[in-house]
């Protein structure tokens, strides 16, 4: 029998009987990787995005060890918002159909609390909540992990884009420090490796073959006149070819970088610039907005790029091309992270020509220079970001988290969580990126509502 039917696992049989009807039969590789070693009990972390049948990875396992006459909370699922928690829950309710009085419950905010607090006491063997919620039952001591078996971190990455670090945590302390933890994530930044070392013991790391290989970044070669006019129209005619959702434009002096962005601004393009002479509060907010969508190009220096707390974007364009290989190699680096691919176009004149044949050496092939789009593409419109910022005047020093605001926005006549981005909470202001779509009616839903109980000032960001 084959190693990737459900058969084959050690499951009990109500449970391999109400596969078939659902149409599991063989594995996807993130169940086959990873189910064996939940079974067994183990602490797992597994790379799965969205549509990988990681649900069934973690529920499957999860319902295997459930004692039914015990109403008390066995397994706690952490998600990152309420229609993704209704989702899971939906999803566990379907896989534990062949098992007697199952009770799965969804703790999320945005929804009244007192009608939850009457779910939990009649009894629940499976919660699925967002981290602030969750947070907030277990300090009113309205949910009890006392006797928790396993707790799923479930798209992890999103939670910690959102904020959600501080309320992980929390939760984490009210668990039994005995207790199988599952982390499932579409991407492996730093913050995730922290987070498992804090949580987890001795996890088994699956990763999906093919996730990641050494063609993951294609790079492509454009040799111009050397003219800043002809480099920044060259830039443009490649923006609007390949319309990278995000991009990084690095340069090598300030004075370049001050040129891109004020000619591609003025042409339509979501950008913003990043060098030396910005002070710190507008850095700060710079890199939010570029982290969270809501600029779509971003143009830098090498001095002003050095150690950016940003997650991988779709292309790289290097306006010069780099005094050094491995700053070369740095700049590249900055796409085709956690299994997506990433394309660095460069751009060079006769003068560099040094440079390419430096980079050939260390490449251990030729570079062929490419033909530039055509002019035709003139025409289309400028990239525009995906998303947009809500900056309120209130962070950490207010006690403002990020539960309140995905709550306030997503409450009674709210946005979708699924329209909500990250979330940043600083000192004394927070940021909130939302899809540009709803972007006016999330900025009339906090400015006319509250958090903590008080009214803060709302502003949209530009983009």
């Amino acid at each position: 029998m084959s190693e990737s039917n459900f058969a084959a696992l050690n499951l009990r049989a109500e449970l391999q009987e109400n596969l078939v009807p659902l149409g599991f039969t063989n594995m996807t590789a993130i169940q086959a990787e990873s189910l064996p070693a939940v079974l067994l009990g183990r602490d797992v972390i597994a790379q799965a995005k969205t549509g990988s049948g990681k649900t069934a990875a973690f529920g499957l396992g999860i319902l295997n060890c459930i004692d039914a006459k015990n109403f008390a909370v066995q397994s706690l699922i952490l998600c990152p918002t309420r229609e993704l928690a209704d989702q899971v829950a939906t999803a566990i309710r379907e896989l534990a159909r062949g098992l007697s009085n199952i009770k799965v419950r969804t703790l999320c905010g945005g929804t009244q609390f007192g009608p939850q607090v009457k779910s939990l006491e009649n009894g629940v063997h499976i919660v699925v909540g967002t981290p602030g919620r969750i947070e907030e039952h277990l300090r009113k001591d309205t949910l009890k992990l006392a006797q928790l078996k396993t707790l799923v971190l479930d798209e992890a990455d999103r939670m910690l884009d959102m904020g959600f670090q501080e309320q992980i945590d929390e939760v984490v302390k009210y668990a039994p420090i005995k207790r199988q933890t599952l982390l499932f994530s579409a991407t492996f930044p730093e913050t995730i490796k922290l987070i498992s070392k804090r949580v987890m013991q001795e996890p088994l790391m699956v990763k999906v073959a093919s996730a990641h290989d050494g063609n993951s970044i294609k790079q492509h070669f454009y040799k111009i006149d050397d003219d800043i006019d002809q480099r920044v129209l060259a830039i443009r005619l490649l923006l609007l070819h390949h319309r990278p959702v995000s991009s990084i434009v690095f340069c090598n002096t300030k004075r370049d970088v001050q040129s891109i962005h004020d000619k591609l601004r003025h042409s339509g393009f979501s950008i913003s610039a990043l060098h030396g002479d910005l002070d710190q509060k507008d850095r700060d907010q710079t890199i939010v907005q570029f982290s969270n969508k809501s600029i779509a190009i971003l143009v830098a220096t090498d001095v002003a790029a050095r150690g950016l707390d940003i997650d991988s974007v779709d292309a790289v364009f290097n306006f010069h091309i780099s005094r050094d290989h491995e700053v070369h190699t740095h700049r590249i680096g900055r796409t085709g992270r956690a299994g997506s691919k990433g394309m660095a176009c460069s751009l060079y004149s006769d003068k560099e020509t040094y440079k390419i044949a430096l980079l050939e050496g260390e490449l251990g092939h030729e570079i062929n220079s490419e033909a530039l789009p055509t002019s035709y593409g003139l025409n289309q419109e400028p990239l525009k970001a995906s998303m947009t910022t809500l900056n309120i005047a209130g962070g950490k020093k207010d006690k403002v988290r990020p539960g309140d605001i995905l709550g306030a926005l997503t409450g009674e006549k709210g946005i979708a969580g699924e329209q909500v981005g990250k979330i940043n909470i600083m000192h004394n202001r927070a940021f909130v990126a939302v899809n540009t779509a709803v972007a006016n009616k999330a900025l009339d839903k906090l400015s006319r509502g509250k958090l903590k109980g008080r009214s803060f000032k709302v502003r949209m960001l530009r983009g």
